[in-house]
């Protein structure tokens, strides 16, 4: 066995972001609290206890979630499903693709002792719901049905079963007792016309993004818009009545940050738990003061949102969503996410003790294409990420290494061919990849790293090789990283394994070992 253990009691402390030699009185908490991609935030409040759903779209498993007792700290705890859908999207077949879709903005509930997560999906044309009375557990049931509700929120109230959602005019509908779809005579109505009017008449993405609860006899209703030449604006309406009338207002206009949740402390105190487009590393979470006024939320302090928080609380930013991995168990850590529907008749983690090993079993022309490649995020300010990898058994044409996934993607990998083995820098340009450099390869294991730097939107990374794990070399040029909306989603770097002329072959990852980031010492630039 390898020092696993070691290993990862130096990582965790190391990730752990921390103010220097202050006093522990001076500890306090930062935004963003996680910079990483975590977007379209959904979170309750269960006793004193924490939990939170998000979207990692064409990934699966999906619809994470995680715990936290701070609201600051977060860790990864399960998913709702592990598998969306089966259908040529989703696993990858006849040149269609779920890229930008797969399930969005979810809708996180906790009623009669159970936890209800609700999604929708392009990619299935339906709207899901899975529930469960344990998370973590790993035993989601779930019902869906069609058509997808557009950035739904589940609501329960005397009984009965609601979502809001839509975009622009913003609907209620009930749904029957098992949420197996809307009932048939309930209530099925347009409760705010043109939500986003009262942020001008001028908008580019109209009101969406529903979240609703109920406060102190209102109902809130949180969404977002974006006026044109703006910025990405909170919205609040309210009424008296779940059917209204409602009437809004701006809630918050500062740095784009947008979308997502109101949430309580066991004390009293209110926040906004919403999340900022930030390059290339995606839409990360922000957490925003909330007071109160005439029965209004009134987000930020004096309309921004601070950097500082009056929490004595150190961040641990990625520290609970992302790991080193030795790969010494049966199962994958939480962390990771396949890119769409893996074929799981060509991975392993038991094939050979201590390693992941990646087939595939078709021909395939590029990363894209590809199953099985597995993920996890990047993360700011900078992240780095290492594997070694064992290539005796690839077959001629295979291509294994270790990549940054966005469209505009690149790798460092190995590429064997009928004149030898190469190992090879390639990234996309004009659509198609483009091998940048070359190099000859003469031995078994070989070894990647690439690092990504975020900070001040940099939003560039450099790939490196190395023979003997210790010393490391640049091969190709600088990737420069762009969030592009048909991916819809930040960074990530990724083991990949792919043929593209016989079949049979695959790579061993001995290991996946993250850097130890740098303490966030300012906010990542807009």
């Amino acid at each position: 066995m390898k020092p696993v253990k070691l290993f990862f009691v130096v990582f965790a402390l190391a990730l752990v972001t921390v103010t220097g030699c202050q006093p522990v009185a001076q500890v306090a908490a930062q935004n963003p609290i996680i910079w990483a991609d975590v977007p379209d935030v959904s979170v309750i409040r269960v006793d004193d206890t924490y939990y939170m759903s998000s979207t990692t779209m064409h990934m699966n498993p999906g619809v994470p979630i995680m715990r936290s007792k701070d609201l600051v700290n977060w860790t990864l705890v399960d998913y709702a499903y592990d598998r969306l859908v089966d259908n040529d999207a989703m696993n990858l077949k006849n040149g269609e693709n779920a890229y930008g879709r797969g399930s969005w903005a979810s809708s996180l509930r906790y009623h009669n002792e159970q936890f209800y997560v609700s999604t929708f999906s392009a990619t299935s044309g339906k709207t899901h719901t899975y529930t469960t009375k344990k998370i973590g557990a790993g035993n989601w049931q779930e019902v869906n049905f069609s058509p997808d509700l557009h950035d739904l929120s589940l609501y329960f109230e005397n009984g009965r079963s609601f979502m809001v959602y839509g975009g622009g005019d913003i609907r209620l509908v009930e749904l029957n007792d098992d949420l197996s779809g809307p009932k048939p005579g309930g209530i099925n109505q347009v409760i705010i016309k043109n939500a986003s009017a009262v942020a001008g008449s001028d908008i580019m993405l109209p009101a969406e993004g529903s979240q609703l609860r109920k406060i102190n006899g209102y109902y809130y209703l949180l969404t977002i818009t974006w006026p044109q030449d703006g910025m990405r604006t909170v919205l609040v309406h309210r009424a008296e009545s779940l059917t209204g009338p409602y009437t809004g207002k701006v809630a918050l206009q500062d740095q784009g940050i947008a979308q997502g949740s109101l949430i309580d402390t066991p004390a009293g105190d209110w926040y906004g738990l919403l999340f900022g487009d930030r390059g290339a590393v995606g839409r990360i979470p922000y957490l925003v003061p909330v007071h109160w006024q005439d029965n209004w939320p009134v987000f930020g302090v004096d309309g921004k949102v601070p950097q500082r928080l009056d929490m004595a609380v150190a961040n641990q930013n990625v520290a609970g969503i992302v790991t080193s991995d030795e790969f010494n168990s049966d199962t994958l850590s939480l962390p990771w996410q396949w890119n769409h529907n893996p074929d799981n008749k060509h991975w392993s983690l038991t094939e050979r003790e201590g390693f992941l090993r990646l087939g595939n079993g078709r021909i395939d022309k590029t990363l894209l294409d590809t199953r099985n490649t597995l993920t996890q995020r990047t993360f700011g300010p900078e992240s780095t990420a290492s594997v070694k990898i064992d290539i005796s058994h690839l077959q001629q044409g295979d291509v294994a290494g270790l990549a940054l996934i966005q469209k505009h993607y690149g790798y460092i990998g190995v590429k064997r061919s009928d004149t030898g083995t190469e190992i090879v820098a390639v990234q996309t340009a004009n659509e198609q990849p483009a091998t940048l450099a070359t190099l000859p390869l003469q031995q078994q294991d070989v070894y990647f790293k690439a690092r990504a730097e975020f900070r001040d939107k940099t939003d560039q990374a450099q790939f490196y090789y190395s023979l003997n794990g210790n010393d490391w070399v640049p091969l190709g040029p600088v990737l420069t990283m762009e969030y592009t909306l048909p991916h819809f989603m930040g960074y990530r770097f990724g083991l990949f394994h792919f043929a593209t002329q016989e079949l049979g072959g695959s790579a061993d990852f001995d290991y996946y070992r993250l850097a130890p980031f740098k303490p966030i010492d300012r906010p990542p630039s807009l």
